[in-house]
């Protein structure tokens, strides 16, 4: 099964757990008004590539990839699901540590069909980077022209598959910086036993030349980028509401 690519990048090392090759897949429902690579939205453009090419790319570096491996990324790579169960059937092959960065937005609980080719693709996973938006419901649809609640049930999934799962969570100033929010960010995710990591991003304005350059309208085009310094106060907000969770889970357990 092809994959619909947008590119490939030989040394990332933001994309998962030690030096990665990172698989830019082409395609993505969401709207997200900060996303800084709109031109992967588009469901036709891109090129196809063979999964045994990727790897055969991969193999090249292998001697920098200790540590790493391959992250799928995008644009959705969930709305690729075949490749990327073919993808990490030839990667697990070559005990290659395999990675998803999704935004979960191609989760639907009634979809059968769909999520029995999850379960075949869980296996072969060994992370997920869930980048959640928002966690309220209309928030996140002022942001993302998309629905959260099939990307919470995606949350609920991976734990109950014992699927590692980073937290993504990109805080922008007067949208996504709201403590009350971001403590019930923290509340819900700290149910989660597979919850291994959060990582808490200030946003930037670099990705704004892309939309000038594709004629698209810049929503944040007034607001400024993050000061990452508060960043850090942002991200004790999530920790703590984490912490109110598994108190009271550890206090139910008693």
């Amino acid at each position: 099964m092809q994959g619909r690519i947008h590119s490939l990048e030989s040394f990332g090392t933001v994309d998962g757990p030690g030096v990665r090759y990172v698989v830019f897949v082409q395609g993505c429902p969401m709207r997200c008004a900060y996303c800084h690579n709109p031109d992967t939205w588009s469901m036709t453009g891109g090129t196809m590539m063979d999964p045994e090419y990727i790897i055969e790319q991969y193999e090249r570096n292998k001697g920098f990839y200790k540590g790493g491996g391959i992250t799928v990324t995008g644009g959705e790579p969930l709305m690729q699901v075949d490749f990327l169960i073919d993808l990490f059937t030839l990667a697990k092959q070559k005990d290659i540590h395999t990675c998803i960065d999704s935004s979960g937005i191609a989760f639907k609980p009634g979809n059968t069909d769909f999520i029995a080719k999850l379960d075949q693709l869980m296996p072969l996973t060994d992370l997920v980077m869930l980048d959640i938006k928002h966690i309220d419901p209309e928030k996140h649809k002022e942001l993302t022209e998309q629905p959260n609640e099939g990307i919470l049930a995606f949350a609920e999934y991976l734990n109950d598959r014992n699927v590692d799962m980073w937290i993504r969570h990109v805080v922008v100033p007067g949208i996504t910086d709201d403590d009350k929010y971001l403590f019930d960010l923290g509340y819900f995710i700290g149910k989660f036993h597979n919850l291994k990591a959060l990582d808490v991003l200030p946003y930037h304005t670099m990705g704004a030349v892309k939309y000038e350059k594709l004629g698209i309208e810049y929503k944040l085009k007034d607001v400024p980028a993050m000061d990452k310094t508060k960043v850090i106060e942002k991200k004790q907000v999530i920790l703590d509401g984490i912490k109110k969770r598994r108190a009271e889970m550890s206090e139910n357990d008693k």
